[in-house]
């Protein structure tokens, strides 16, 4: 009884000193999208058919960040945690002195990782529908000439796929050093929505 009450105590006192960042739309992007690429990446050799629907759910749940990105919540918009080279510049040299400024949304570094994805995603997502067109004559572009550029598509198809890898990892890098460096838990942060308040 006495550890269920402490355990009540501690929620209570974990969400008096936190604030909600990360509205519900944004965690459910964030995780299908997770889950939509990690599938259409795992069925590429031996389900086709679940490769193909993967890469339309990447595709629309992109389609919707985007929009969300401009009439979302506050965290959420592009305006809120895009910043310019210097800012970008100064914020990573800050983190390599280990001395980074704590930021409420995405730190500037972060905001320029969110469009690198979206936009590598993007161009996987849309390769993929192409190169179905050219081999399979198949998907929205099925009746187009792609065939005549199958070699270049699929070419692109499997250099994003690599880069995004390299950037889901130094993503990935990013979001353990800031949560090393803040104290804070990120990963749990894009779970609850509710972060530390601002210091």
């Amino acid at each position: 009884m006495v550890d269920k009450a402490l355990e009540a105590h501690e929620a209570r006192r974990l969400i008096e000193d936190s604030i909600r960042v990360w509205d519900a739309f944004l965690r459910l992007f964030h995780w299908g999208l997770v889950l939509a690429f990690a599938l259409a990446y795992m069925s590429a050799e031996e389900h086709y058919g679940l490769h193909v629907w993967s890469g339309y759910a990447v595709l629309a749940l992109i389609a919707l960040r985007l929009l969300w990105g401009f009439v979302g919540t506050r965290h959420a918009r592009f305006a809120d945690f895009v910043a310019g080279p210097r800012r970008v510049s100064g914020y990573a040299r800050a983190m390599l002195r280990g001395t980074p400024p704590r930021s409420t949304g995405h730190n500037p570094l972060g905001g320029w990782m969110v469009l690198a994805l979206l936009t590598d995603l993007s161009i996987i997502a849309l390769s993929g529908v192409a190169l179905d067109a050219a081999e399979n004559r198949a998907g929205p572009l099925g009746g187009t000439r792609m065939f005549l550029y199958g070699d270049l598509i699929k070419h692109t198809h499997e250099i994003t796929t690599d880069l995004g890898l390299a950037l889901i990892a130094l993503h990935m890098l990013g979001v353990a050093g800031s949560s090393w460096l803040h104290r804070e838990n990120l990963v749990g942060a894009m779970i609850t929505g509710r972060k530390r308040k601002p210091d």
